[in-house]
């Protein structure tokens, strides 16, 4: 029963992680209709960020964090505007921005490699990883629970944005129809760039934890492929469904990996893509869009 709870709270921790990320390709989604593959790319930049400022300026974990939020959310505002805007202004095909997303995730990552090398890299320990035991029940790392409400307070904090706010409401507006939102007096631009800030912060918190989890490489990235699944497991372009299809991730991962073996989770991971998708292509929570012909 011990081993079960822990798994459980491990898949939540590492499922809340997934969230963070996948949140941010359903906001992109939501308002422009393509899959941004750059994402992960904004994961690593903020893992990056955080790692120097640690290390170069000794800062904590707070101003680091901060500096990393910023400069994460900063860079994929200019992404969109260097690669992305020229082509919507172009064509209404969000074909070309998929591809233009997958190019852009390459040129991320060799930049990194360039710059600042291929080897792996540990941050410094500055969230705690020490055992934590629960009421007896069992026992779990003190990161765990840390990334479980550190992503639960950015999830409510964008929920409160999206709710609460003037911007929030255009988001919320432009998500059913961006073009009327924009006949209605919404400034489409800078409503973009606004969408494409918030899902670089949020994939700059997921950076930082996974970087702790695992360790930090310009390939790092490429995890958020696991975010994007879950985000199709709860339907393109809703925010609850990108967040109980990461849970839903998270915990198949670590129950496969501690009641069955850790070489199947990949293996469990992509069968419930390929069921969804045959099951139910819109997701758990998507509606299904008619393309125009």
């Amino acid at each position: 029963m011990g081993t079960f709870i822990q798994q459980v709270i491990n898949g939540l921790s590492l499922g809340s992680v997934y969230a963070l990320i996948a949140v941010g390709y359903s906001l992109v989604y939501s308002i422009l209709l393509f899959s941004n593959f750059a994402h992960g790319g904004f994961l690593v930049i903020g893992g990056y960020i955080c790692y120097y400022v640690l290390n170069s300026l000794g800062a904590n974990i707070w101003v680091a964090g901060l500096v990393s939020l910023v400069g994460s959310g900063l860079c994929a505002v200019l992404t969109e505007r260097l690669a992305y805007k020229p082509i919507r202004e172009r064509t209404s095909v969000t074909l070309y921005l998929l591809i233009a997303s997958m190019g852009m995730s390459i040129v991320i990552e060799n930049l990194f490699v360039i710059f600042a090398g291929g080897r792996f890299r540990a941050l410094p320990p500055v969230i705690p990883t020490s055992p934590v035991n629960l009421f007896g029940l069992a026992t779990t790392s003190a990161f765990d629970l840390l990334s479980l409400v550190a992503a639960v307070v950015f999830l409510g904090g964008l929920q409160l944005f999206l709710t609460r706010t003037k911007w929030g409401l255009a988001i919320r507006a432009a998500a059913y129809d961006l073009r009327t939102a924009g006949l209605m007096g919404v400034n489409v631009g800078r409503l973009i760039s606004i969408v494409f800030f918030v899902s670089g912060l949020l994939a700059s918190v997921g950076g930082i934890f996974l970087s702790v989890r695992y360790t930090l490489y310009p390939q790092l990235g490429s995890i958020t492929i696991k975010a994007f699944v879950a985000a199709v497991i709860g339907g393109l372009g809703s925010l609850p469904g990108a967040v109980v299809g990461s849970l839903i991730l998270g915990l198949a991962e670590m129950l496969t990996a501690g009641f069955l073996s850790s070489q199947l989770r990949d293996l469990v991971v992509f069968s419930l893509l390929v069921i969804t998708l045959i099951v139910r292509p819109s997701g758990l929570f998507g509606k299904d869009i008619k393309e125009k012909v």
